[in-house]
């Protein structure tokens, strides 16, 4: 007696839709027909808009006493008018082909169309999926006339559950076939990096060597590190240096700049957030400390955080766990946290401006990177790194020189901004140049350029200007060579190497104003 349709609709789509592995879940599907229809062979496939053959996601056979994978069934051809009838059905009134004697056909290719199994009566029938082609479930038997019209029935009641089940696994497949490329390049990403410390340091065998010893040292290390030195210094290369270095280099490495992000906003990148948790949060969101689970979170500019979120980020790092913003279960991290800033945080400790307790946590081993003025000899590399490197994003044919008394006038200078203002100074020159030797008049305006002997003998009344004056001075020199364009190509973010958002926190932050500039 043939199966109600409702009991044979629910048993099969128990058994298709039970498992993301859609040939577990067609082998199941297939010992169930076994005992319902005539059937030794069942596919699930895919047929191309451009094709004649049906791209197999799954299938399983029967050879007398177990389950078989026949040989070459990734592809199995069919004659092409009945590629044409699937192609051409209806997905609004589906109907199912019944073949029960293949010599019908006038064609041999269907008598292997379960390659090393016998197929003399077939059906099928098309799943009506969208997009470049049609899904198909097929099955076959021996022995001419087989399948009936009760048969091509109880097919079409289990379509749509054989179309999901196609349907998820083919995204399912995508989505590992995704996961494994991502692996493959983070992993390839790693290996790069990890060749890459102490290489792409320019200056770890003059300026930085003593610098790069740290590095090595503090590497394999799981505590806290903190980066201390002038703007501009290279804070985040040797974040990256520490962490290429380290046992978490095939981990991710997450970077927080703390003074680019509002107040409002920060537990919200540190910690993620539920869905609905507050207005605008309409999905949910990791934050930056699980997202650095198992590899590094670079906190730039430490120095900036509100005592609020000094406080929270202090008990992240005793007891590494936290709770999203709305949520109510604990995840918890293993995360090294590498921080930098360019402020004196003894002095913001005695002042209360930074809380003592996340003081000592953060300055387990400090490393402190030395500004470029003392460390001179790295100038002509690092001039010449830069050229090398914007010459090539310019495509430029020849990679211009830099005339000796340049060279000079390059070391004699100060560089409040140090590495990232020699960068940008040299990129400016690249744009200006016109032959192939690079001048820098940026240099020589009043002031500026001062002789050597009068930084080693200044008078006794010079004051000094604080780094925060200096800072303010640089950037309102830009502001106005731009004629105060902060965003947008060649605008002063793009020179300075910063992000729009964080010139302009800085920019009001300092004081600066277009009235205030010198006329």
């Amino acid at each position: 007696m043939p199966p109600r349709d409702d009991t044979f609709f629910r048993e099969t789509t128990l058994r298709i839709c039970g498992s993301l592995d859609i040939e577990q879940a067609l082998e199941q599907t297939f010992a169930y027909f076994a005992t319902q229809l005539p059937v030794d062979a069942i596919a699930l496939g895919f047929v191309a808009l451009s094709e004649t053959s049906i791209q197999a996601v799954a299938k399983t056979a029967w050879d007398e006493t177990r389950f078989v994978w026949p040989a070459g069934l990734e592809q199995i051809d069919l004659p092409p008018r009945l590629v044409s009838a699937v192609k051409a059905n209806d997905p609004e009134a589906p109907k199912v082909t019944i073949i029960n004697d293949p010599s019908d056909l006038g064609d041999e290719k269907w008598l292997s169309i379960f390659p090393g199994l016998r197929t003399d009566s077939a059906m099928f029938v098309d799943l009506g999926m969208s997009g470049r082609g049609v899904g198909m479930v097929l099955m076959s038997t021996r022995g001419l006339g087989q399948y009936r019209a009760r048969h091509a029935e109880l097919l079409l009641t289990v379509r749509k559950p054989f179309a999901v089940a196609m349907s998820n696994a083919r995204r399912y497949r995508e989505l590992l076939r995704l996961k494994d490329r991502l692996t493959e390049d983070n992993r390839a990403l790693a290996d790069d990096m990890r060749r890459s410390v102490g290489g792409e340091v320019v200056g770890a065998n003059f300026g930085l060597r003593a610098v790069m010893e740290l590095v090595h040292r503090a590497a394999p290390s799981n505590s806290p590190t903190l980066l201390l030195g002038e703007t501009g210094t290279g804070k985040e290369v040797i974040a990256h240096a520490i962490h290429g270095a380290s046992r978490r280099a095939t981990g991710p490495m997450i970077t927080m700049q703390c003074g680019a992000i509002p107040e409002t906003l920060l537990d919200s990148e540190l910690f993620g957030h539920e869905r609905g948790a507050f207005t605008g949060a309409s999905d949910r969101k990791r934050g930056r400390f699980e997202r650095a689970h198992g590899g590094t979170l670079f906190l730039d500019e430490i120095g900036e955080l509100s005592p609020e979120a000094q406080v929270k980020l202090l008990r992240v790092l005793q007891e590494r766990r936290f709770e999203r913003i709305g949520g109510t279960a604990t995840i918890e991290v293993d995360v090294r946290v590498i921080a930098a800033t360019h402020r004196d945080l003894e002095q913001m400790v005695r002042e209360g401006s930074f809380r003592e307790d996340l003081w000592y946590r953060l300055n387990v081993l400090p490393i402190r990177i030395p500004p470029l003025r003392m460390r001179r000899e790295d100038i002509p590399t690092l001039v010449q790194y830069f050229i090398e490197k914007k010459a090539g994003e310019m495509n430029l044919h020849r990679i211009p020189r830099v005339p000796a008394h340049e060279m000079e006038r390059l070391r004699a200078y100060d560089w409040p901004g140090n590495v990232r203002e020699l960068q940008n100074v040299v990129e400016r020159a690249l744009i200006l140049s016109r032959g192939e030797q690079l001048t820098f008049p940026a240099l020589a305006e009043p002031g500026v350029d001062q002789g050597r002997s009068d930084r080693r003998n200044p008078p006794p009344d010079r004051r000094f200007a604080t780094l925060d004056e200096a800072m303010a001075a640089h950037i309102r020199l830009v502001l106005d060579d731009v004629n105060w364009q902060i965003a947008g190509r060649g605008g002063a973010a793009e020179i300075l190497k910063m992000n729009p958002s964080t010139l302009r926190f800085r920019i009001k932050k300092l004081g600066i104003s277009r009235e205030s500039s010198p006329s």
